[in-house]
């Protein structure tokens, strides 16, 4: 029973959580709606198909976390010796083992919601990620930039796959008014997706400040030991200006459209604890200061996500 629930830390249970609760909020509060509003039929994505995709991100993103900590045991010797898990109590056989197991049935669910929806992005795409995690876990996540932004565009990933979902490839939208709902799905699908990416973004850098000794030792080239950590400061609250300014623009949007409630919702919610973060930031000198602001970061993401069910309230 021990070693299950060290699987569950191994594969980041409450993330995977996290990815399963976002698709299906933007699922229910995003997509479906639109259609309805236009007066168009439902969504392709069928709810069956759509847990087969939750599921088939689910499994990919856990063999991801599985292999980023599979070629990190030498820096997480390092930097947080009481989490290790790999090599104390799964073997780094069956942890390979657990990360192709779960890669192959991601993507076996991926395959058939392709298949049946006609949609072959869906499986290219998803096999792409397999392999951008696995390269992110051996080359990309020691170099300068390179591994932040590709899991911050991974992050985006789960809200865009379900707009990728909704493309039907076998009929002339433009003959239909599933024109204007793919429109509004990917308007809004951009705005959270680029929230995702931007915040994700944020994390990671956190994350770096946080993981440096270990990241040093292991000559790692990431932001605050390249720049140095008082640049990666001004670098990381740089983005979060971007953010707030990212959020003034749909605060603007919701006022003129008097949404008043999702107008205190961003307000209290996100960029009240984006103040906090700038504030802290600056302030943080050890690895437990890090670890609370990338905690922090992590509840605005996930505040941001349930902000969609205050946008369906509206447009319901």
């Amino acid at each position: 029973m021990k070693r299950f629930f060290e699987f569950l830390k191994l594969i980041r249970f409450v993330n995977l959580i996290f990815i399963a609760i976002t698709q299906l909020v933007f699922y229910y509060c995003i997509v479906s709606p639109q259609y309805a509003i236009y007066n168009s039929a439902g969504p392709i994505l069928s709810m069956a198909n759509l847990n087969y995709l939750i599921l088939a991100s689910v499994l990919i993103a856990a063999a991801g976390y599985i292999i980023n900590d599979y070629f990190d045991l030498n820096i997480d010797r390092i930097n947080k010796p009481q989490r290790l898990i790999i090599g104390r109590h799964i073997s780094r056989r069956w942890a390979m083992f657990f990360h192709l197991l779960l890669s192959a049935i991601g993507l076996g669910y991926t395959a058939y919601v392709s298949y049946d929806l006609r949609n072959p992005f869906l499986l290219l795409f998803n096999i792409i990620v397999v392999i951008v995690l696995i390269f992110y876990s051996t080359t990309f996540k020691r170099k300068l930039l390179s591994g932040n932004i590709l899991i911050s565009l991974l992050t985006s990933w789960v809200i865009i796959i379900l707009y990728i979902a909704e493309l039907d490839f076998s009929t002339n939208l433009l003959l239909s008014n599933r024109s204007n709902v793919l429109l509004k799905i990917h308007k809004i699908a951009a705005v959270y997706a680029g929230f995702a990416f931007v915040v994700s973004f944020i994390r990671e850098i956190i994350k770096d400040m946080e993981d440096q000794d270990g990241d040093r030792r292991n000559k790692c080239s990431t932001i605050p030991i390249v720049w140095g950590t008082a640049t990666a400061k001004i670098f990381v609250s740089g983005w979060v200006y971007v953010l707030i300014g990212m959020l003034f623009v749909l605060l603007f949007y919701s006022f003129i459209n008097s949404w008043t409630w999702l107008v205190l919702y961003i307000m209290i919610t996100l960029l009240l604890p984006l103040f906090r973060l700038l504030k802290k930031i600056n302030r943080a000198i050890t690895s437990s200061d890090y670890h609370q602001l990338s905690s922090l970061i992590k509840l605005i993401m996930l505040a941001g996500i349930f902000s969609m069910t205050i946008y369906y309230y509206y447009n319901r």
